[in-house]
C-alpha cells in the first residue's frame, strides 16, 4: 500500500471540528487514505453535518476506511431487533443530539432510520469492524487478548476498556484505537490511543503515518 494513512479519532457530531481538521491534514488523495475510527453519532450538536462531510469525502472519490464505533453498533442493533431494553443505554449515550441534528425527530423512527437520506444508512451499512495493514491494526475499542484478530466479537471490538488498556501487549501489530477519551494522545509501543474527547470540548485529533504526527483541531 502506498502513501500516508491520517487516522482521525471519536468525532461525536463535532463537524466544525471535523472540517477544520481536514483542511490542516497535509492529505493528498491521490495516494493517501483516512481512516475514521468511529462514533460519528451522539453526543455533539451536528451528527448529520458529520455524515455529510464523510459521504462527500466519498463521492469525491477520496480512499476512506470507516469503522464502526459502538453509538452506531448500538444504533443499527436496535434499527435491526427493535429491542426495547437497548433504548436505555441509547439515550444514556446522548441519542438526542444525534435525533435533533435531523430535525428533532422522534424515537419511534429509530427502528426504520427512514429520517436519515439514503447515503447516510448506506454508510452506516458500509462500517468495518477492523481494518489491517501490514503494520497496524485500525480498531474503535480495541481487542480481546489472546484471540486472533478475525475471531474477535464484534462487541469487544467496539466497546472494550479492560483488560485492553491496562495491560500493554503486543497484537503482532500496533493498534490505532479510539473510544477512551485520554487529554493527549495515548502512544505505547503497542498502541495510539487517539480519542482526545471532542465531544466534550477539547481537541479532535487525528494521527499520520508512518511518521506518527498528530494534528488537532479545537
Amino acid at each position: 500500500m502506498n502513501g500516508k494513512i491520517f487516522a482521525i479519532g471519536d468525532i461525536h457530531g463535532c463537524a466544525a471540528k471535523l472540517s477544520l481538521l481536514l483542511d490542516r491534514l497535509p492529505f493528498d488523495s491521490r495516494h493517501d487514505t483516512l481512516v475514521f475510527l468511529g462514533d460519528y453519532l451522539d453526543r455533539g450538536p451536528q451528527v448529520k453535518e458529520v455524515l455529510d462531510q464523510i459521504c462527500r469525502l466519498q463521492q469525491d472519490g477520496v480512499r476512506i476506511v470507516p469503522l464502526m464505533g459502538n453509538h452506531e453498533y448500538l444504533l443499527l442493533e436496535y434499527h435491526k431487533t427493535g429491542d426495547q431494553a437497548l433504548l436505555p443505554y441509547l439515550r444514556g449515550l446522548g441519542l438526542e443530539n444525534t435525533l435533533e441534528s435531523y430535525g428533532g425527530v422522534s424515537l419511534s423512527q429509530l427502528t426504520s432510520l427512514a429520517f436519515m437520506p439514503p447515503e447516510h444508512r448506506a454508510f452506516l451499512d458500509s462500517l468495518l469492524p477492523y481494518w489491517e495493514t501490514e503494520e497496524y491494526i485500525f480498531v474503535h475499542a480495541g481487542l480481546r487478548q489472546g484471540q486472533p484478530l478475525a475471531d474477535q466479537d464484534i462487541s469487544d471490538l467496539c466497546e472494550i476498556r479492560e483488560p485492553f488498556l491496562s495491560t500493554d501487549i503486543d497484537y503482532g501489530k500496533r493498534v490505532i484505537f479510539g473510544h477512551n477519551s485520554f487529554a493527549t494522545p495515548l502512544v505505547t509501543p503497542f498502541r495510539i490511543g487517539i480519542d482526545t474527547g471532542a465531544a466534550y470540548g477539547n481537541l479532535l485529533t487525528a494521527v499520520e503515518l508512518p511518521s506518527l504526527r498528530f494534528h488537532h483541531a479545537a
